[in-house]
């Protein structure tokens, strides 16, 4: 079995896949009782099997495994001990998190000067071209400063060029099909909002962007993780959860996707269309990141491999940030004209327009756009190889798989003690995430860590000499109370 194997079911794990996936973790083995145990709990934690998902029978998965039923009864005793699973006499065996497992977030604004923030994956602008932008834009505020300023739906010329975007890439859109968000953050909570109800199932990859995650919790909805391992996507397992779960939406990053930097290829991205029609589940797409092909061309955009007529339910969001700058707070949906004119209506609750000047540089922009490319992307490209090289150089035991295109690397640390390490960096002046925050089940993905490289290579090299100093601190049990150094005290 493939490393990145993960489970079909949703729902509940059956004997013969578990025991494959357990065989996997064990190189073959057949594992005793502790060894199945911490199978288990690596799945688990790596997102390859579902929290709260219902483990196989005793017997069952003894058969499966080729043990005895002995050795199952001693390693589901270890995992209820440990707080990884749970049972009811009757009812089964659950798969669970410990408390002390769900870590908390550093996700707070950084504090102080010397404070380096690596929880953010955005670069700063490309100075020549945005200062040109607002000189050009200048002459039509005045024209504009003459109305109230209020465009719901946008500016008319920059959904205009935001539509003749999208037509150049492969998918004819008119005007009316657009509208202008302030960012592609409130893009995605206005169509989660109008298309979700609490309790709705909505189908995520896991990990995930982890704002889009929060959104997806306050709303109520139920999500059905899908796993993007160092493989990519699963296409069939995808479409398999549609199938079985039936939610009403699915959120998905195809374009380098936030936080793996995985780029979806197009046959999958066809069967994922068909599933999802077959489903009627609404295709909520993120393209955020799509212009960030650093190895790769930026693929044409997801609904265009719908054909005439088959992306009705196929809403798409994008956004200023990632090319240009994300101080300009500039985002959109495109969709089809009934749920535009539905979501403004929401939209203008919320703060009934956006920056008419921000829209008017974000139009100077996008027409320079293959100029502002030109420059960024090389940068981001030598940013990531010699952030690559200096964490190969401290920390020769962590792996990761360099990415495509994105904005940052997706590392694996060996052991699940990321919140701990991040917590011992942000006390020498690093704010960098665990990978807990962007897993659709908290406490998972323990053993990542996000790290972006957005920012000059000098940062990125201070960045990695703190963590370095931090790992070794937190090592010599110097750490914060309960972080035992060489694993947190949750894990078994």
């Amino acid at each position: 079995m493939a490393e990145g194997a993960v489970v079909r079911s949703m729902d509940s794990l059956g004997s013969k896949r578990l025991a494959e996936l357990v065989t996997g973790t064990t190189a073959g083995r057949r594992p005793g009782y502790r060894a199945l145990a911490q199978g288990v709990r690596t799945l688990l934690l790596d997102g390859r099997i579902p929290l709260h998902a219902r483990l196989p029978a005793e017997r069952g998965l003894a058969t499966a495994l080729g043990v005895s039923r002995a050795t199952v009864t001693a390693a589901y005793d270890l995992l209820r001990e440990s707080g990884y699973a749970r049972s009811r006499r009757g009812a089964g065996t659950w798969t669970e998190l410990p408390d002390g497992a769900r870590p908390t977030s550093v996700a707070t604004p950084a504090v102080g000067d010397d404070v380096l923030d690596l929880a953010i994956a955005a670069p700063g602008a490309v100075t020549e071209e945005l200062t040109a932008a607002y000189a050009a834009a200048a002459p039509d505020v005045a024209r504009h400063a003459v109305t109230p300023g209020y465009h719901p739906y946008g500016l008319p010329e920059l959904r205009a060029a935001i539509a003749e975007r999208y037509t150049r890439r492969g998918l004819p859109t008119l005007p009316e099909q657009i509208l202008v968000t302030t960012g592609a953050q409130q893009a995605v909570a206005l169509t989660l909002t109008l298309l979700g109800r609490p309790g709705d199932r909505i189908a995520v990859e896991n990990p995930s962007y982890a704002n889009a995650l929060a959104v997806i919790r306050r709303l109520g909805l139920r999500t059905a993780p899908v796993p993007v391992t160092d493989e990519g996507w699963d296409a069939e397992l995808f479409a398999a959860t549609l199938r079985q779960s039936a939610p009403r939406l699915a959120y998905l990053i195809p374009d380098f996707q936030n936080p793996t930097g995985r780029l979806m290829p197009a046959g999958q991205r066809r069967r994922l269309i068909a599933a999802a029609r077959a489903t009627g589940t609404w295709l909520v797409v993120d393209e955020t990141v799509a212009d960030i092909g650093l190895d790769v061309p930026t693929p044409p955009p997801f609904a265009s491999l719908a054909g005439p007529g088959g992306g009705e339910q196929i809403v798409t969001v994008g956004s200023l940030s990632k090319g240009h700058w994300s101080g300009l707070r500039v985002g959109w949906v495109r969709a089809g004209t009934k749920l535009i004119t539905e979501l403004t209506a929401l939209r203008v609750t919320a703060d009934m327009s956006g920056s008419v000047l921000d829209q008017l540089v974000a139009g100077r922009l996008i027409d320079r756009e293959d100029e502002v490319l030109r420059h960024r992307l090389p940068v981001l490209r030598a940013q990531r190889d010699h952030l690559a090289k200096a964490l190969a150089r401290e920390f020769p035991e962590w792996r990761w798989e360099l990415p495509p295109g994105g904005m940052s690397l997706w590392v694996d640390l060996g052991r699940p003690v990321a919140s701990a390490l991040s917590r011992a960096a942000l006390r020498h002046g690093v704010r960098i995430e665990g990978g807990s925050r962007f897993g659709a089940d908290p406490g998972t993905f323990e053993h990542r860590l996000r790290f972006p490289y957005t920012q000059p290579v000098e940062v990125l090299d201070e960045a990695v000499r703190r963590i370095a100093a931090s790992a070794d601190t937190w090592a010599r049990g110097l750490g914060a109370a309960g972080d035992e150094p060489g694993r947190p005290h949750w894990v078994a």
